[in-house]
């Protein structure tokens, strides 16, 4: 009996948008993840690999949606393969099998650096785009909500009883958690009447 036609997709958030990863791709079953590609531990990907059997042929658009680095990579695709699993990555135009030649696994080996290596690079750049825009004196993160003169009467008031935080947070036009963040206390519970 023929296998499954199982579909793996894969984004880094909730925002971004799957349409385009293996479309067109005649599928049984599709997982998705909406997270970090950091490690294996991703909830869909898990009932993935549970879900597969025998003769099944697991379909990934890339190889960095399945895997950020090459040790997973290699784990991963030998697992799978060793359960007989077929492994498509479509991008690459690469395909799996228990029976895969050492060129296969040489180009495995060299994709996933090479996906390994992107990451590492990207990392950096992000790395140093922020120094830079710091440097520069440019807000990086959200700017702050409350300012020092601000900060100053909240801590003046607080400390005279005059006023509860919720009514403060209030009068400010703040949540709770931005009074409580700063002034460098962890969120407190509603003060009971």
């Amino acid at each position: 009996m023929p296998g499954q036609n199982v579909g793996y997709i894969r984004v880094s958030s909730v925002d971004q948008n799957t349409d385009r990863q293996l479309a067109g791709t005649d599928l049984d079953i599709i997982f998705e993840d909406k997270c970090s590609g950091k490690d294996t531990n991703r909830p869909q990907l898990i009932a993935c690999l549970r879900h597969l059997r025998s003769q099944d042929v697991l379909h990934v658009h890339s190889i960095d949606r399945l895997a950020r680095n090459l040790k997973d990579l290699q784990t991963l695709v030998e697992e799978l393969t060793g359960r007989g699993v077929t492994l498509r990555f479509h991008k690459e135009n690469l395909t799996f099998t228990g029976d895969s030649n050492p060129m296969q696994k040489l180009m495995l080996q060299m994709m996933g650096a090479f996906a390994e290596f992107e990451r590492s690079m990207i990392r950096e750049r992000q790395r140093e785009g922020i120094a830079a825009a710091r440097k520069k004196g440019k807000q990086i993160g959200a700017r702050r909500k409350l300012t020092e003169e601000q900060l100053i009467v909240v801590q003046e008031r607080l400390a005279s009883g005059s006023v509860n935080k919720t009514a403060l947070a209030r009068e400010l036009g703040v949540s709770r958690q931005t009074l409580y963040n700063a002034i460098g206390q962890e969120t407190l519970p509603h003060k009971t009447t």
